[in-house]
């Protein structure tokens, strides 16, 4: 009878254990999604100023300056922190801006007074800094995610996360075309 006793208080204390660590790891995750946020939120407050400054000189592209608006309205709508599936729409709502913005920065390339602006220079400047930021950001959150995610998807984690509602995380990746080869050609024309 000692034994079995024996037996359920290790598996309570592992239980336990596994538990406190999938708690841990998942405030770890929620923490590295904050830092991301903050950077985020850096970039959402350039935003405008750049498309100020660029206003005045691009006034054929008008189409291009309210499309990054809008994105950038979608990506600072309120999201759950919690849910998988809203942080995987918020991060997609980023990338979205961010392809947006790397279009915009290449379409002002044709414009040299722009190009030559000191006020546009120092903004682009900044955005490259906070860029670096939120990189720095994501590679933290997708550490903390993998931990996360090991954790709740292996055996005996799945049962206890199932018990604790913990979930995986998605990963904050880079758009496909941040991973395709650079063709030096293309920038040449």
């Amino acid at each position: 009878m000692e034994i079995i006793l024996g037996i359920v208080a290790l598996v309570l204390i592992g239980g336990y254990i596994w538990y406190v660590t999938l708690i841990a790891r998942r405030n770890r995750a929620r923490e590295a999604l904050s830092s991301i946020d903050v950077q985020l939120r850096k970039r959402h407050d350039l935003i405008p100023n750049v498309l100020t400054i660029a206003q005045r000189f691009m006034e054929h592209e008008k189409e291009l300056l309210t499309e990054v608006t809008e994105l950038r309205a979608r990506a600072m709508a309120d999201y759950n922190p919690d849910d998988p599936a809203a942080v995987k729409s918020h991060i997609e709502a980023e990338r979205s801006l961010q392809a947006g913005m790397m279009r915009f920065f290449a379409t002002a390339e044709a414009y040299p007074e722009l190009r030559s602006a000191e006020a546009m220079t120092k903004a682009q400047d900044t955005y490259t800094e906070v860029e670096g930021h939120i990189s720095a950001a994501r590679r933290f959150y997708n550490a903390a995610v993998t931990d996360l995610n090991n954790a709740v998807e292996v055996f005996p984690g799945s049962v206890i996360a199932g018990m604790a509602s913990v979930k995986p995380m998605p990963f904050y990746e880079v758009e496909e075309a941040a991973r395709a080869p650079v063709n030096a050609g293309d920038y040449l024309k």
